[in-house]
């Protein structure tokens, strides 16, 4: 029997909720240790794991427009099922992959379903529900995404804590038994009337995607935004122990404080960011961003000592308002703006900001790191606030109901007639 996609009832909300919660504890058992997981049970060099991440990421971006098409092909339901089996499986395989090639082999598996998964995720949720039912759905699954990547991070640690290599062969076995799990809970999920692809419409494609100028200016501020996210974890830990002179624990409780803070109030503040202008909304938050991070470049001149950790804790939260002001409207106007018809491959194009930002984003901070202590926060501010200037932008040419709400979306896009056909 299928359900409507209006609202969904109380058994797929808990499904989906739980399989969100299951696969973001994995995430967090294997993200924070990504390389040392790989080097402890495949035995090779830094350099080679490093080099064979990088390739893999590479050929998982390519995946991703054919992620899009599958899912509306097939819905995002199946698509979501396929890559969370795939996960389990390239787990399962790790330690099993003795040889280089093999590893690339197993690196491009995970890679895929990785990145597959955000898009197919929010491609179920827009199939399940609409208007403020998906607006609450995603705030859920952002608050019990960073909740569970927190339990995964300490049920790694207590993991590694087994003598020798058992330990990571256990976690990769914990892995692939999470991912098979969170597989069956959306296969649980009634399938959704019409979420199946295949619909009259998508013989235009990808042409039609790279033909709508509003989503391309909403995807093209979420790249620019997106290295907000990424500096917490790969260059706010160096900065603050090197440039700062804080001790290595600190780095920790910021990621906690982070953490701890977006899965109470994600929720709550989603509610308050989404009743007014989503595009307004996500700006403020790329603002306040700008904000954290000028208080960053301050920093090293407090040399230390408790006023900087103070200091350094209280720019921690100012860094999350502007997650949690941001991470709501913006995800929203992703999902709302794209047409059911074509919602994969939109939402696969979206996630390309998210991805490519990750990949670029080691290089490119890095570098920052290297060049001084206030250059790396002055471009990471400077890009935010272009991504919050091209959202404002957007506002002007989006359709009304995508922007604040005011009226429930169609199946038939409103822009479709005005700017989808190829010029």
């Amino acid at each position: 029997m299928h359900s409507t996609s209006a609202e969904p009832d109380v058994r797929t909300r808990r499904r989906l909720i739980a399989a969100s919660l299951v696969s973001s504890i994995g995430d967090g058992i294997y993200v924070p240790l990504t390389m040392l997981f790989i080097y402890s049970l495949t035995g090779l060099s830094l350099t080679s794991i490093g080099a064979g991440l990088t390739i893999a990421g590479l050929c998982a971006l390519a995946f991703m427009p054919v992620a899009g098409i599958l899912i509306d092909r097939f819905s995002g339901r199946r698509v979501l099922i396929g890559v969370l089996a795939l996960r389990a499986a390239g787990f399962t395989a790790y330690p099993f992959a003795d040889s280089y090639p093999a590893f690339l082999m197993v690196a491009l598996v995970v890679a895929v379903g990785m990145w597959a998964s955000s898009p197919s995720l929010h491609a179920l949720i827009g199939e399940i529900a609409e208007g403020a039912e998906r607006d609450r759905l995603l705030a859920w699954d952002r608050s019990l995404r960073n909740a569970g990547m927190g339990f995964g991070s300490l049920a790694a640690a207590g993991m590694l804590a087994w003598n020798g290599s058992a330990g990571y062969v256990g976690a990769a076995m914990v892995l692939a038994a999470v991912f098979a799990v969170a597989a069956v809970l959306v296969a649980r999920i009634p399938p959704v009337h019409g979420g199946a692809g295949g619909q009259e419409g998508t013989r235009d494609g990808y042409r039609q995607v790279l033909a709508d100028r509003p989503y391309l200016l909403i995807t093209a501020a979420n790249f620019l935004i997106a290295f907000g996210y990424t500096a917490q974890a790969i260059a706010l830990p160096i900065f603050l122990t090197r440039d700062v002179g804080l001790p290595d624990a600190l780095a920790g409780a910021v990621f906690a404080l982070n953490t701890t803070l977006v899965a109470a109030l994600g929720v709550p503040v989603a509610r308050l960011s989404l009743r007014g202008r989503r595009t307004r909304a996500a700006a403020f938050g790329a603002v306040i961003f700008a904000l954290s991070f000028a208080a960053f470049a301050a920093l090293p001149r407090l040399a230390g000592g408790t006023g900087a950790i103070v200091a350094v804790l209280a720019i921690a939260v100012l860094y999350t308002v502007g997650e949690l002001v941001h991470s709501a409207p913006s995800q929203s106007l992703s999902i709302r703006a794209a047409p059911d018809h074509l919602r994969g491959r939109y939402l696969s194009t979206y996630q390309l900001s998210w991805s490519l930002c990750r990949t670029i984003a080691p290089v490119l901070l890095g570098f920052l790191l290297d060049a001084g202590q206030w250059h790396l926060w002055t471009v990471l501010a400077l890009l935010v606030l272009v991504g919050a200037a091209i959202l404002l932008r957007a506002e002007r040419v989006l359709p009304p109901h995508v922007v604040s709400g005011t009226r429930k979306a169609t199946a038939t896009h409103p822009r479709k007639a005005m700017t989808r056909r190829p010029q």
